[in-house]
C-alpha cells in the first residue's frame, strides 16, 4: 500500500513538473500573437516525433563542432590541392584549420560548427564582423568502400583565389546569408548595413519542429490549459495536415491512385522555403505561409534547368516537383519521405508501389529490363541523378518519362544512355518507340517551345504564346514562357499576357510583368496594372520592377499610387539582402527606371562598399555617366572592370561602345569583335560588331557576318533589317527582298514592313 501510495505521489510529482515547465516555456495567453520556444518545449510531450527528428539530416544540419559532432580527421591530417596546403588539428575538444586566408597567406582557425552530415560534412569559422564562412574543403562522409573517408575540395579543378567571392573567405560563402536561413530556426540576420556587420541570432541552431511548424507558444500553452475540443489546430501556426476529407484510392483500371478530392494543404510551401532555388522577398517568413509571398523562385532558366526542365544547376527539388504530374494529382512531399525523420517511407519499388499497382508496372513488360535490376528501379528511370558539391547525388524530382527523342533537338540530357553510356540518344528514342508506340514521345513536350525561345527561332513568339496559353502545362513551364517573349513579342502576344495576368497560379502572374519589352505597346502596359493589386507579395513585386521602368503617361492616373506603393513593398524586399551587392545593382537599376540618377549612383557606389571588385555595379555606374555626359569618368570604370575580369563579354562591348562615342575606331573595333567572339549566342553584340563593319568600310565582312547571325537567330528583327539595308547598299536587291519578306513573315500586321516588300518586289521585277 505504502508503494503504490508513493508510486501516485511520484506520478503527481512529474505532472506537476511537466506543468510548470510548459507554464514557464509559454508565459503569453493563448490568444497572444505566436513565439518561439525552442525545440525543447516540443520534445517533453513529442516523444516518438523527436526520436525520429534526433536521426534527421534536419537536426544535424549545423551543430557545435564537438567531438561528438565533428566526423573529419583532424589527426594533424595535411590536405594539399591547388598549390595551397591545410592542415587539420584536434587540441583537447577544440578543432583547428591552418589554411589560405583572404590574403593568401596561411593562417590558424578555429572551427565554430560542422554544417551537415551525410554525405559530406563542411565547417565553419568564425571571421570579425560576426560572419561565419564555409570552408571550402569538406569531409567526404561516405564510406571508404565507396570512396568516403577523405578531404576533398569543393572546386576540385578551378579553386577559386583569395579575393574572389567564391574564395572561403569571400562574400558567397558567407553563412549569414547563403546557407543559414535553411540549417537553423527562426534565424535573424540581423544585418547592418553601415558597418557592414551582423549580429545573427536563432531559437535552435538546427532545422528543429519550429522551422516547419511554426512558432509554438500557443501551442505550448494551450497544451498547458488543456484547451477546448473545438480547437481542431491545438495552436499551431503551421497547420501541415491536409484539410477535408479526401484520400488516395487505387484505380484498378489505370493502376494508379487518385485522390478523392482536391488536396488542400500548406506542405508544399512550407517544405519549399528551404527545398527551392529562390530569393528571399519577405523580412520574416513565416512558415507555411503563401510561398510566392515569402520567396520568388526561379523558373526553367538557362543555368539552372535543361530547355525540358530537367535539373542542371544546384535548384534542389521544387522547381522539379512543380513540373511533375504527381504534384499536379496531389502529392507530397510527407507521401514519400516520412516527415519527422526525413527518411523515404519505403525501400527501392516499395515506395512507388504505394501510389502504383507493382502487377502492373514494377514488371518486364512495363521496365523493359530484367526484375530486380538496376534498370527496373523506378527512380532510375524517372528520377535520374546528378552531382552536386563533388559527391552529393541528387535525384531531378520531376518524375518525367524518359524522352531520349528530346536529346538531340534539344541537346538535353536523358537517364537511358547515362545508364548505357556507350548507345546514342538515337538508339534509345528507337528503343522506346518500339516499347511504346503510343507514349509520351507522340506528344509535344514545352520544352520544344522554351528552346526556341531561349536560341531565337523564327516561330518563338508564336510557340511562347501557345505555351503560355496551354493550361495543360506546368505552371512554372508556361511562366518560364513569359521572360522569353520581350525579344520577340507584338501586339500578337497580347492574349497571352493579358490571360497570364489573370492566371489562377500566382507563378504565372508574377512572370506576366517579365513579359514587357522597353517598347511594349500601350494597351500590353495597361493589361498588366492589376498585377499592382495582386493579393500576392511576388506578383505585386514583379509588376512594380517591370512597370517602373515604362513611361509614366502610359499609367493611368488612377494606377500611380498602387505603383508606388509596389515599388515601396519592391524596395523593402530587396533590402531583405542588405548585405549583397546585387540589392544595390537592383535598387540602383530601379532608381535609373524612375529617374532618379542621384539615387542610382548611390546605390551602385554602396554595391562597391560592399564588394569593391563587382564589375556589375562598375558597367551600370559608367551608364549613368553615359547618360549625364560623362563618358570619359565612365571609361575609366570600365578600363577597371577589363582588369578584373578581361574576358567579361559585356564589360568588353560597352567599352568599345564608348571608344565608338569617342570616335576612336581603332580601339573599338578590337573590342567590338572579341566581345561577338566571347558571346556568339549574343546577337546583340554580333548585330553591333557587324553595324561597325559596315560603317568603317568593310561593308561585305558585315554582311558575311549578319548571314552567319541570322542562321543562328532567325527570329532576331535588327539582324533582318541590317541584312536588307547592308544588301540594298550592295545593289543585291534580292537578298533585300528575301531578309524583306522574311520579316514580313515575323510582323505580318505591320504596314512598313508590307510597304517595304512591294517596294522591293517592284525594283526586283516581282
Amino acid at each position: 500500500m505504502v508503494c503504490a501510495r508513493g508510486h501516485a505521489t511520484l506520478l503527481s510529482l512529474m505532472a506537476a513538473l511537466c506543468l510548470a515547465v510548459m507554464l514557464a516555456l509559454a508565459p503569453a495567453r493563448a490568444d497572444e500573437a505566436a513565439s518561439y520556444t525552442g525545440s525543447a518545449a516540443c520534445t517533453g510531450c513529442h516523444k516518438a516525433e523527436a526520436a525520429l527528428w534526433k536521426t534527421s539530416h534536419h537536426a544535424l544540419a549545423m551543430q557545435p563542432a564537438t567531438p561528438a559532432t565533428v566526423r573529419g580527421d583532424f589527426a594533424d591530417t595535411t590536405f594539399v590541392h591547388g598549390g595551397v596546403t591545410t592542415t587539420f588539428h584536434r587540441s583537447g575538444d577544440s578543432f583547428r584549420v591552418r589554411t589560405e586566408g583572404p590574403d593568401g597567406k596561411p593562417q590558424d582557425y578555429a572551427v565554430a560548427y560542422t554544417f551537415g552530415v551525410d554525405p559530406l560534412q563542411q565547417y565553419l569559422i568564425a571571421f570579425p564582423g560576426g560572419r561565419l564562412q564555409a570552408l571550402g574543403i569538406a569531409w567526404d562522409s561516405r564510406p571508404k568502400e565507396q570512396g568516403g573517408q577523405r578531404w576533398f575540395h569543393l572546386y576540385p579543378d578551378n579553386p577559386p583565389p583569395p579575393g574572389d567571392p567564391v574564395h572561403w573567405t569571400g562574400r558567397d560563402q558567407t553563412w549569414n546569408y547563403q546557407c543559414a536561413a535553411c540549417h537553423s530556426t527562426n534565424l535573424q540576420k540581423g544585418y547592418d548595413l553601415a558597418t557592414d556587420s551582423y549580429r545573427t541570432s536563432w531559437t535552435d541552431v538546427d532545422v528543429s519542429c519550429e522551422a516547419c511548424h511554426g512558432p509554438g507558444s500557443r501551442h505550448v500553452a494551450r497544451a498547458a490549459h488543456k484547451p477546448a475540443a473545438g480547437d481542431g489546430r491545438l495552436g499551431l501556426t503551421n497547420w501541415l495536415r491536409p484539410a477535408g476529407n479526401g484520400r488516395w484510392e487505387m484505380d484498378p483500371q489505370t493502376g494508379i491512385a487518385r485522390r478523392s478530392e482536391k488536396l488542400v494543404s500548406t506542405e508544399i510551401d512550407t517544405c519549399a522555403a528551404c527545398h527551392a532555388r529562390r530569393s528571399v522577398i519577405a523580412q520574416t517568413p513565416p512558415p507555411g505561409g503563401p510561398f510566392l509571398d515569402s520567396f520568388l523562385p526561379a523558373l526553367l532558366e538557362p543555368g539552372m534547368y535543361h530547355a525540358d526542365g530537367q535539373i542542371d544547376g544546384e535548384v534542389f527539388e521544387y522547381g522539379s516537383f512543380l513540373q511533375s504530374r504527381m504534384y499536379q494529382a496531389g502529392v507530397t512531399c510527407s507521401n514519400c519521405h516520412e516527415p519527422h525523420s526525413a527518411k523515404l517511407r519505403a525501400e527501392g519499388n516499395g515506395l512507388c508501389a504505394q501510389c502504383h499497382l507493382p502487377a502492373k508496372f514494377d514488371v518486364p513488360e512495363h521496365t523493359h529490363h530484367q526484375a530486380g535490376g538496376t534498370g527496373a528501379q523506378c527512380v532510375n528511370c524517372h528520377m535520374p541523378s546528378k552531382t552536386y558539391m563533388v559527391v552529393h547525388g541528387r535525384r531531378d524530382h520531376s518524375f518525367r518519362v524518359p524522352r531520349p527523342d528530346l536529346s538531340a533537338a534539344l541537346d538535353t540530357p536523358n537517364t537511358c544512355t547515362q545508364c548505357h553510356k556507350d548507345r546514342s540518344a538515337d538508339w534509345a528514342a528507337k528503343s522506346i518507340a518500339g516499347w511504346f508506340p503510343n507514349g509520351r514521345q507522340t506528344r509535344p513536350q514545352y520544352g520544344t517551345a522554351l528552346q526556341v525561345g531561349r536560341s531565337g527561332g523564327a516561330d518563338a513568339e508564336r510557340q511562347l504564346d501557345a505555351l503560355i496559353l496551354d493550361t495543360d502545362q506546368p505552371p512554372i513551364a508556361r511562366a518560364s514562357a513569359l521572360p522569353l517573349l520581350p525579344r520577340y513579342a507584338s501586339s500578337a502576344s497580347g492574349p497571352a499576357i493579358a490571360a497570364a495576368v489573370a492566371d489562377p497560379d500566382p507563378l504565372v502572374r508574377a512572370a506576366a510583368a517579365r513579359a514587357l519589352g522597353p517598347a511594349a505597346p500601350a494597351v500590353i502596359v495597361r493589361s498588366t496594372l492589376p498585377l499592382l493589386r495582386d493579393p500576392i507579395r511576388a506578383v505585386r513585386t514583379e509588376a512594380a520592377r517591370a512597370l517602373s521602368g515604362v513611361d509614366p503617361q502610359a499609367i493611368p492616373a488612377d494606377q500611380r499610387a498602387a505603383l508606388a506603393a509596389a515599388e515601396d513593398e519592391l524596395v523593402t524586399a530587396e533590402l531583405v539582402n542588405a548585405d549583397r551587392p546585387e540589392t544595390h545593382l537592383n535598387l540602383g537599376l530601379l532608381d535609373t527606371r524612375r529617374a532618379q540618377p542621384d539615387g542610382a549612383e548611390a546605390e551602385y557606389n554602396a554595391a562597391l562598399r560592399l564588394d569593391p571588385h563587382f564589375v556589375p555595379a562598375m558597367m551600370n555606374l559608367a551608364d549613368l555617366d553615359r547618360m549625364r555626359g560623362r563618358d570619359a569618368q565612365g571609361e575609366a570604370l570600365l578600363r577597371k572592370a577589363l582588369a578584373i575580369e578581361p574576358n567579361n563579354a559585356d564589360v568588353t562591348h560597352s567599352l568599345g561602345l564608348v571608344l565608338i562615342r569617342q570616335h576612336n575606331y581603332a580601339d573599338a573595333m578590337p573590342l567590338l569583335r572579341k566581345a561577338a567572339e566571347l558571346a556568339p549566342d549574343n546577337a546583340r553584340y554580333g548585330y553591333v560588331y557587324a553595324i561597325a563593319l559596315n560603317s568603317t568600310g568593310s561593308p561585305q565582312q558585315a554582311r558575311t557576318l549578319l548571314e552567319r547571325l541570322h542562321q543562328q537567330h532567325p527570329a532576331d528583327p535588327d539582324v533582318l533589317v541590317a541584312l536588307v539595308t547592308t544588301a540594298r547598299s550592295a545593289g543585291d536587291l534580292p537578298a533585300a527582298l528575301t531578309s524583306a519578306r522574311e520579316l514580313a513573315g515575323l510582323y505580318p500586321g505591320n504596314p512598313q514592313i508590307r510597304m517595304l516588300v512591294l517596294e522591293l518586289e517592284k525594283q526586283v521585277g516581282h
